[in-house]
């Protein structure tokens, strides 16, 4: 089968070929994928600045149809389509039993599947059966290869919450993560929202969306700062993991206000923050890591987006071969596009 393989020892994103996997164990479930989607964090991965296993087939984000299960499979069966979850912890440790395994030492980052086991930038994929998700049957294929980033969102969505219909909110990045994150605060009612971008191609993309939001670039935000000091916004959700843009959301922030850190950074990006603004306006600062047990309300907000919110030609996407993943990370490194997916025969 062909297989998009990382090698971090050389850093080089090969296409090889593997066999398909044969042998299952009783609780695993080979999938053959339909869709996978290239994350930043796989960008980061591909430059050599973040963590992921030696040898690895990326991909954590992807859907597809069940080839074959393990013989304790009984809640999907051959012919299904799913879409899987590629975080998981020990299931013993305080923070699994506390709901929180993203933290898990042994969990979360530290063994993903696509990071650090063989992922959905494949032909077929194994997968332990407790994170594989039936699809409902008006979810699509190429919808559920938005399950996991949006069940980032979802995680993400309950711990800035509440947010009440009015308050004036303020997007930083139109990738995918910023498109996503406009359709679900338009999807509850909110109205109020700006969304900033460089990239004059994301600023028409996120357009496309028909949200009626302000679309701006940061200089255009500065700009309205400089002219009305007494301007700012209630809530700033950063999906663009640029310490400059994260520095400048604090200043922009009303007293009272929240800051949601959800773009992931390179791990060697610092930003300074002053702890005297943090107390002069009492602000809050929520970082988003991962999806802990929200798959299922991903898969919820997906049904209720639809079409509407979730054709991809509307948010930016276009669907690549694996063999045209060079210009698929390149689109992507470009700004041309809002995401790459992989669709894979």
């Amino acid at each position: 089968m062909d297989a998009l393989q990382f090698d971090l020892k050389s850093k080089q994103l090969s296409l090889i070929q593997l066999p398909v996997p044969s042998k299952l164990a009783e609780n695993d479930v080979l999938i053959k994928v339909a869709y996978a989607g290239i994350c930043g964090t796989d960008l980061h991965i591909a430059e050599g600045a973040f963590p992921c296993g030696e040898k690895v087939v990326l991909g954590h984000e992807f859907s597809g149809v069940v080839e074959a299960v393990g013989s304790k499979v009984n809640h999907v069966k051959p012919g299904d389509k799913v879409s899987v979850d590629p975080n998981s912890g020990c299931g013993t440790c305080n923070y699994c039993t506390d709901s929180n395994y993203h933290y898990c030492e042994v969990g979360g980052l530290n063994n993903t599947i696509g990071i650090y086991r063989n992922g959905g930038w494949a032909n077929y994929c194994v997968v332990p059966n407790n994170q594989v998700f039936k699809l409902p049957e008006k979810i699509s294929l190429e919808q559920a290869a938005l399950t996991e980033p949006l069940s980032c969102i979802s995680h993400g969505w309950d711990k800035i919450q509440p947010i009440p219909i009015g308050k004036d909110i303020l997007i930083m990045g139109a990738g995918i993560i910023g498109n996503l994150w406009a359709c679900v605060l338009h999807l509850q009612g909110h109205r109020k929202v700006i969304v900033s971008e460089p990239q004059e191609a994301r600023r028409k993309l996120v357009a496309n969306l028909n949200t009626g939001y302000e679309i701006m670039k940061p200089t255009d935000l500065q700009a309205r700062k400089a002219a009305n000091p007494k301007w700012g916004v209630d809530l700033i959700i950063d999906c663009s993991g640029f310490g400059p843009a994260i520095e400048q959301a604090l200043d922009l922030l009303n007293p009272g206000g929240q800051l949601c850190i959800f773009g992931v950074a390179s791990p060697e990006t610092k930003i300074s923050v002053s702890p005297y603004l943090l107390f002069k306006k009492e602000l809050t600062i929520n970082a988003i890591n991962v999806n802990p047990f929200s798959f299922n309300k991903s898969l919820g907000f997906i049904d209720a987006m639809g079409d509407r919110y979730l054709a991809y030609e509307k948010l930016g996407i276009k669907v690549f071969g694996l063999n045209q993943y060079e210009a698929a990370l390149a689109a992507l490194k470009t700004g041309t596009i809002a995401k790459a997916i992989f669709k894979i025969d």
